[in-house]
């Protein structure tokens, strides 16, 4: 007897799995185009939260159905209208991965490149002004990266436009980051490291207003280091490019006398001016 009841455990066990599973109100017995449907509906109604459920509830039950690509699709959408950025990125980063060939997948791109901007900003940012240079510009690499790959693949998409023009605020948000890291540098008397980020920022995001300060910056470093011909040759392309850059005096020579920040320690030196 004993037996017969341990052979039977295993469907005792499905069926109470299963009992479970329909009993559970977010993953209703639905047709796959009930789903669907309700889904549009909570969509329409900006019911994000129930067209989440209703669309996870549709990948599940039909993975290999009709709808299964567009709801994907429509998931991206509705995370990143709940602001869910990362869930929103990590389903466009999947449906990418799933459907490399989809007439669509310019749409996924544009989206991932828009979460992953949007993933380090919170509901407050949206409302309040924020220095986002003293942010991790992991998500804005990430974000220029996605629009780029967008672009590349698809140049004539309804979406590059928009997307080339993230892509100008991006590249100038990171040379801005890259310029206070190297003032951070310079005031800390790191020369060397202050001057590779503003060369930096000039072979990198040669269009964005940053690159005047980093040519000043690293004119300054290489006078620090006793560089002349580097600095002579920096200044040059300053003063050629930028003649009214307050870093120049009116003949047009660097405006800065090496030597102010007096004797480093011994702290200083050995930490590359991190640590004084």
């Amino acid at each position: 007897m004993s037996v017969i009841r341990l052979w039977l455990m295993p469907f005792v066990l499905l069926v109470a799995l299963l009992s479970g599973c329909a009993s559970d109100p977010k993953t209703p017995q639905l047709s796959e185009r009930q789903f669907y449907q309700e889904a549009q509906d909570a969509i329409g109604s900006n019911n994000m939260t129930l067209a989440i459920e209703r669309l996870q509830g549709l990948e599940s039950r039909y993975p290999f159905g009709r709808y299964a690509a567009q709801a994907k699709l429509d998931l991206i959408y509705c995370h990143y209208r709940a602001l869910d950025y990362e869930a929103a990125a990590a389903n466009a980063e999947r449906f990418i991965n799933t459907y490399p060939d989809h007439a669509q997948l310019d749409y996924a791109y544009y989206m991932k490149g828009l979460s992953s901007y949007s993933v380090d900003r919170g509901l407050l940012e949206r409302f309040i002004p924020s220095d986002f240079t003293e942010r991790d510009m992991g998500p804005a690499r990430e974000s220029f990266e996605d629009f780029n790959r967008l672009i590349n693949r698809f140049p004539n998409s309804v979406y590059a436009a928009d997307a080339r023009q993230r892509m100008v605020y991006l590249r100038n948000l990171l040379a801005a980051y890259e310029l206070k890291a190297a003032d951070f540098y310079m005031r800390r008397g790191a020369y060397v490291a202050a001057a590779n980020r503003g060369r930096y920022i000039v072979e990198n995001f040669n269009t964005s207003p940053a690159v005047p300060d980093g040519l000043a910056i690293m004119a300054k470093a290489y006078a620090e280091l006793g560089l002349v011909d580097l600095q002579r040759s920096t200044v040059n392309v300053l003063r050629h490019n930028y003649p009214d850059h307050p870093a120049l005096d009116e003949q047009g020579e660097l405006d800065y006398e090496p030597g102010k920040r007096g004797k480093r320690s011994l702290l200083s030196v050995v930490s590359f001016g991190l640590l004084d």
